[in-house]
């Protein structure tokens, strides 16, 4: 069957496909994927069927119609995966960070009524209507920096009714606009304000009333915030092996603030992701590692402790020495990333996490895509995977976390369509 899009003469082709398939990229495999220079990608319709040198393609498959792009010395790679984002939610919290700005801490802010449960009374407050356009908006720009995958987690509603909405809308989003969307239930972000004080009530709430509602094959994770002032190592162990028992996969939010112990407990119930992880010793990722068979992603959000003039930042080079597979994300949500440019998460996380460029575009590619069980379809460029491709306006590999927060995306490829802006 002739090639309905053909990319060649590409100076350098990151295809991410490393020497083993069943697991993530860790350790050393994570910096020893292929890349190939001078070559090429074949695709038919919305799949690519062949990749390699241009002194391999077969011309003979290169019809009149197929639209041929050239890429003479310009990085062609798979498109950007974001595995954590919350993206449905209602206003923005910009008063707060000019308030943050002369001094007041995220503490003095929550207790005027600000931080999380600002976002939470005006994402209650916003119509169906309302929060479907702004996660139209964010989708867009995260499109436009070369993302073709994204999961968007609920979490800002903090009450049954609220939290189905925010799935909803999450969904009906996916299916406006070619970016995938892959929602993710994290209704338990922190208790809600109705529940101040009784974190285990308000966990047995989203059990009784919201997981029942939800269907693992639409919202296939559960997510849940493990941090002093939110839930307990103990609490989030019992609320997530109860979501275990429903077919759920498991996520979780952890050692962010502290050294609590919650990313170890996560992978021994099999989480897909621990997220954060700032305060996730070497001995700890090593264990995680050890305890999941090489599973478990560790999902790093460099640009969080950066807004937040934070001095900490995840160990990465420790992480993946340990064997421990990292991912990178943004976290874009209003109040500690307001931010959809994974170019410079994946620039800072070399610059304060010790990846090196290699690593840093497998954090935000293949094992971002496992980090949301997306690997099959998306992440690297093989055959009988999606075509979800970038076409990059620099030359090499080394230069994609050099130029520090521009954009380097000339062109986005979903599923075999060139996207226009």
């Amino acid at each position: 069957m002739a090639y309905t899009m053909l990319l060649r003469n590409c100076g350098q082709l990151l295809t991410l496909a490393g020497p083993a398939t069943h697991l993530p990229l860790a350790g050393e495999n994570q910096r020893n994927w292929r890349v190939i220079p001078d070559g090429y990608v074949a695709c038919v319709d919305d799949r690519i069927v062949a990749t390699g040198p241009m002194a391999e393609l077969d011309d003979t498959l290169v019809a009149t119609a197929t639209i041929v792009l050239d890429a003479s010395g310009q990085v062609v790679m798979p498109g950007l995966v974001e595995c954590h984002t919350h993206l449905v939610f209602g206003g923005n919290r910009a008063h707060e960070f000019q308030r943050k700005l002369q001094g007041e801490t995220y503490l003095d802010i929550l207790a005027s009524g600000g931080g999380i449960l600002s976002t939470v009374r005006a994402t209650r407050a916003a119509s169906d209507e309302q929060l479907l356009e702004q996660a139209l908006h964010h989708l867009k720009g995260f499109r436009e920096y070369g993302v073709t995958t994204l999961e968007a987690k609920s979490g800002y509603g903090l009450d049954a009714e609220t939290e189905l909405r925010l799935l909803q809308v999450a969904r009906e989003a996916g299916r406006r606009q070619p970016v995938r969307v892959v929602p993710t239930f994290l209704g338990a972000h922190v208790p809600g304000p109705e529940y101040r004080g009784h974190p285990a009530d308000y966990l047995h709430m989203l059990v009784q009333e919201v997981l029942p509602n939800i269907y693992p094959e639409e919202v296939p994770f559960v997510d849940i915030f493990c941090e002093e002032g939110a839930f307990s190592v103990a609490e989030a162990r019992r609320y997530l092996e109860q979501a275990r028992a429903l077919g759920f996969q498991l996520k979780i939010h952890a050692e962010q603030l502290h050294d609590l112990g919650g990313c170890e407990m996560a992978a021994e119930l099999g989480a897909i992701s621990i997220d954060h992880a700032d305060y996730l010793t070497p001995a700890g990722a090593s264990r995680v590692a050890r305890v999941s068979g090489g599973r478990t992603v560790a999902v790093l959000l460099p640009l969080v402790p950066l807004f937040l003039r934070q001095e900490r930042f995840a160990p990465g080079r420790a992480f993946i020495d340990a064997g421990l597979p990292v991912a990178i994300s943004t976290d874009f949500n209003p109040g500690s990333c307001p931010s959809k440019n994974l170019w410079l998460a994946l620039s800072v996380a070399c610059l304060k996490m010790g990846l090196n460029p290699a690593e840093a575009v497998a954090a935000v590619t293949l094992n971002a895509a496992w980090a949301v069980g997306q690997q099959r379809e998306c992440g690297s460029l093989e055959p009988g995977k999606r075509a979800d491709i970038l076409l990059l306006h620099v030359p090499s590999l080394e230069e994609i976390p050099y130029w520090l927060g521009e954009n380097p995306v000339q062109q986005v490829i979903i599923g075999g369509r060139i996207q226009h802006a």
